[in-house]
């Protein structure tokens, strides 16, 4: 079976998978950092709801290419964007801790936004990192003020290649970034080329850590 006929098929399990949780949610939204899976899941979901809120993370640390690109996506595909800041931003806080500042950047704005929706659409995969291996295509995720959405993963069981078989089989142009040895793409300051060329997310924090926190639940289940 080609690369192709794999990615049509898995391709088909995320669309029917997309169209019934869609059918069953009322207030859904999607998270994209412009990364090629997120991207690639959009694609899929914008197909069935064009409207679906996509929340970005602005952390005032993207780099250029980033924030030029998701502007192209939002304006070829008419994305409904929800720009997400931090109340009291302080750039450069990365240098004293990169805990507190994506505590302060993404993790507070993301968790303050998600209590607005039931439904929270991710473009995880489990071969992206350890801390992933266990992600369930659709799960409970509990806020810390009580609230619990669904958390649905279309993409979880995807491997690389077949993100990139999708976008090119769908004519989606990719972050410029992938062009020059990224693999996997945050903030500026805290984005390098992989360390370990064989784990695409060692190129993150200075392989300090795995996990900016918003994929973790801030309090027990």
């Amino acid at each position: 079976m080609s690369d192709l006929q794999t990615s049509n098929g898995i391709a088909e399990q995320a669309t029917r998978l997309v169209e019934q949780v869609l059918a069953e949610t009322k207030k859904p939204c999607v998270t994209s950092s412009f990364q090629a899976e997120d991207v690639v899941l959009v694609d899929i979901i914008r197909r069935t709801r064009p409207d679906i809120p996509v929340l970005f993370l602005e952390t005032f640390h993207h780099f250029t290419q980033t924030l030029a690109y998701r502007d192209e996506m939002v304006a070829r595909w008419k994305l409904n964007l929800v720009n997400l800041r931090a109340p009291k931003p302080q750039v450069g806080l990365w240098r004293t801790s990169t805990d507190e500042c994506c505590a302060r950047h993404k993790v507070g704005p993301l968790f303050r936004a998600l209590e607005a929706y039931d439904t929270w659409f991710t473009g995880l995969r489990r071969d992206q990192s350890p801390t992933r291996a266990n992600l369930q295509h659709v799960e409970p995720f509990t806020l810390a003020g009580g609230q619990t959405l669904k958390k649905v993963s279309p993409l979880a069981a995807w491997k690389t290649k077949d993100v990139w078989t999708y976008a090119k089989a769908h004519d989606i142009p990719l972050l410029p970034l992938y062009d020059l040895g990224y693999s996997s793409i945050g903030c500026e300051p805290c984005t390098s080329l992989p360390l370990d060329p064989s784990d695409p997310r060692s190129g993150r924090w200075q392989g300090q850590k795995l996990e900016c926190g918003i994929h973790i639940q801030p309090v027990d289940k």
